[in-house]
């Protein structure tokens, strides 16, 4: 499959540039990037092209890889997706359910394949944890820490311009709901508050009935980060996987289910661009009990 790679960043080289480059199922035609001289650069280095426009890289593919900011990711998203183009997007979709909404339109108009790049989800460690409590169930309620510290002078992430604005609500909140969602349900209502270190501490009720705690934040103090996954229920206190910290593989698999998808003719995947939209509209009600000081019910 013909993919073109849209972005010039960090994840753009060192996880899905590198991983369409080995992968023997994709062939790499080129890169397009907001900044012309980047994506020459990156090309080169990928051993591809470089596009100005990016709808005639759209025109000359079959697939998409997005690793641009998700407002900018959204947009190009429908486009690639109007004009017939299956979609490897990465998380979050898209900073409003509006923009999410019509990714979501663009696909279900066009039956192409979507898949987006929740990490965790395609590691099969997690992904085996995560089956094995959605099986057994009973599950009443979890608890999701993900203190990170991004912004450290020459960190790879730490001039992310929409990561400082959004924080770690958006950019950590999709991998936490990732997990949560497949075994706790869909989010019905969301408060949440922001507090010090630029930390959202969220509280979400399932339809299940079950609530979920969230604390994220991607500016914690570096002597206190930490990650945990944790359910609680009947069966006790279960501690999920957190990962192999391996993006490049995992992007591989994903690389692997899209092909999968567009083969048998399915567009539906458990991490397509519905799941995702569902993702954004929790975020964006987190969002919106911050800003408000109140309960915000999830649509």
């Amino acid at each position: 499959m013909r993919f073109g790679l849209f972005g010039t960043g960090y994840w753009a080289e060192q996880t899905q540039g590198a991983a369409l480059v080995a992968h023997p199922g994709a062939e790499l035609v080129g890169v397009w990037g907001r900044d012309a001289g980047k994506a020459a650069a990156l090309a080169e280095r990928l051993g591809t092209r470089p596009y100005a426009d990016p709808d005639a890289l759209i025109a000359d593919v079959d697939a998409v890889a997005v690793a641009l900011p998700p407002d900018v990711q959204a947009p190009i998203a429908e486009r690639a997706a109007r004009a017939g183009r299956h979609l490897l997007l990465d998380k979050p979709l898209a900073l409003t359910v509006a923009d999410a909404d019509r990714v979501v339109a663009a696909v279900d108009a066009t039956g192409v394949a979507s898949v987006v790049f929740f990490t965790g989800r395609f590691d099969p460690v997690v992904t085996a944890a995560l089956d094995e409590a959605a099986a057994a169930g009973g599950w009443s309620s979890a608890r999701v820490i993900m203190y990170g510290s991004i912004f450290a002078q020459g960190g790879p992430y730490a001039g992310s311009v929409w990561r400082r604005l959004h924080g770690g609500l958006w950019d950590l909140g999709p991998h936490a709901l990732s997990r949560l969602l497949p075994v706790l349900g869909p989010v019905t209502a969301v408060t949440s508050l922001a507090g010090a270190h630029a930390t959202s501490h969220v509280l979400a009720r399932h339809e299940s009935g079950a609530v979920s705690v969230l604390m994220l934040t991607l500016d914690a103090p570096p002597t206190a980060l930490l990650f945990e996954y944790q359910l609680q229920g009947e069966a006790g206190i279960l501690d999920l996987p957190g990962g192999s910290g391996d993006p490049v593989a995992a992007f591989g698999r994903a690389i692997d289910e899209l092909l999968a998808q567009v083969r048998a003719g399915r567009p539906e995947h458990p991490c397509d661009v519905r799941f995702a939209r569902e993702v954004v509209a929790v975020l964006a009600a987190a969002q919106q009990s911050q800003e408000e000081g109140r309960t915000v019910p999830v649509r």
